[in-house]
């Protein structure tokens, strides 16, 4: 008999992980996880990843996977509520889980683990006295608010807390999120969740210099000691894009040569490109479409603008403090988990467009406080959203459940 290829003998000799997410679009979730395919082999898991399709106009993360990792494209895997779909999906999961034998069947983001948890379930089932997989589900935010209507809500809800039953662990990327979930919706106990915040291999933002800087704003043809707003992220209704452009046109009527970015495309170009016009600022508003060089959008950027409805943990604001850029967010979701004091960026109310304008127009006035508040921002996410932190507290939850009896 031939000898195995070395990635079979590993595959073989190693407990197994099923890894599944919804869709690898542009996002921490899709990070996350195929970060997360290949750096767990030095802690005794070799990762499968199944993941679904993209839906219409969302970028695609899927070149994030490490070479020679162990994924499979699930088609019928996808984010809307599908029937005939997501039966064969359960299926193909099922399936899935029997030919892969996991110890660990880890699910991120809704409908991955929706279905994940029940083929998980219906795996361990039919295990009889062999050991079960024991299974884990990350919220990387939720779509309990600002997504669907109160009725649509109160289905999702009971059907998360029903999930939480199957699981043995509940993994929320921020405080905030593990509270909301708990003491709001109800949804599992609070023995079953860990907090593990996000990581990221945040080295190329870090390096960001003045050099850099200056080359950015060539690059993207901004002339020097232009203020530059900038955000990224998906053109959805939950990114609110259109309290960013009225925050806009608030900072332009002190700053009238301020220039905003908007990296990232979506469902909404056309009627936000629209709003834009009607609001008197198309000639200020640049839409760049899905960018791989985020670190030349944030190298040119004097202030990073996050105007959500909801948030888990925010990437963009992360990447963009990572990059020594000073930020103004909403105070939504798992922000102020990030920027958890005034000294490393400003948070205002949802909504209020004067108060995003205001924080915005006080750091564009103050160069020197804007660049040391960038400072303090940049040390702080280093020290806590680094990825080889995030991999340590993966693995250790793991063994932590399957020494359990």
């Amino acid at each position: 008999m031939a000898t195995p290829p070395a990635s079979d003998r590993a595959f073989a000799s190693q407990r197994r992980v099923a890894r599944i997410i919804t869709r690898l679009n542009i996002g921490g979730p899709s990070i996350q996880a195929t970060g997360l395919t290949t750096a767990l082999e030095p802690f005794g898991f070799h990762t499968r990843l199944l993941h679904g399709r993209l839906g219409d106009g969302e970028g695609d993360m899927s070149y994030l996977l490490p070479a020679g990792s162990d994924a499979h494209y699930v088609s019928t895997l996808c984010r809307p509520i599908a029937p005939f779909d997501d039966l064969r999906t359960l299926l193909r999961l099922y399936r899935e889980l029997r030919s892969v034998r996991p110890a660990i069947v880890h699910t991120h983001m809704a409908k991955a683990g929706l279905l994940g948890r029940l083929a998980a379930a219906a795996y361990n089932a039919t295990r009889g006295a062999a050991p079960r997989a024991r299974i884990v589900h990350t919220y990387h935010g939720h779509v309990l608010e600002g997504y669907f209507s109160a009725s649509v809500n109160r289905i999702f809800i009971t059907l998360e807390r029903l999930l939480a039953r199957t699981s043995d662990a509940i993994v929320a990327i921020s405080p905030a999120i593990r509270h909301e979930l708990v003491e709001s919706y109800g949804i599992g106990r609070d023995r079953q969740y860990r907090v593990v915040p996000l990581g990221f291999n945040l080295e190329g933002f870090a390096a960001i210099n003045d050099a850099d800087r200056a080359a950015a704003r060539r690059a993207l043809n901004l002339a020097d000691g232009v203020p530059v707003i900038a955000t990224v992220g998906r053109l959805t209704a939950i990114k609110q894009h259109e309290l960013y452009l009225d925050a806009v046109r608030r900072v332009a009527r002190q700053h009238p040569a301020v220039i905003a970015l908007i990296a990232g495309d979506g469902e909404r170009r056309a009627e936000l490109e629209a709003l834009a016009g009607t609001l008197g600022i198309g000639d200020r508003v640049r839409w760049l479409g899905w960018r791989r060089d985020l670190a030349t959008i944030y190298a040119a950027t004097d202030v990073f603008l996050l105007t959500s409805r909801n948030e888990g943990t925010p990437v963009a604001i992360i990447e963009a403090m990572a990059s020594a850029v000073a930020v103004v967010s909403t105070d939504v979701g798992g922000v102020k988990d990030v920027v958890h004091s005034p000294d490393v960026g400003l948070l205002a109310p949802f909504g209020d467009a004067a108060a995003l304008a205001t924080a915005i127009g006080s750091l564009l006035a103050d160069p020197a406080g804007r660049r040391a508040m960038g400072a303090r921002g940049r040390a702080a996410v280093l020290q806590r959203f680094g990825f080889d932190r995030l991999v340590g507290d993966i693995a250790r939850l793991y063994h932590e459940l399957l020494d359990r009896e």
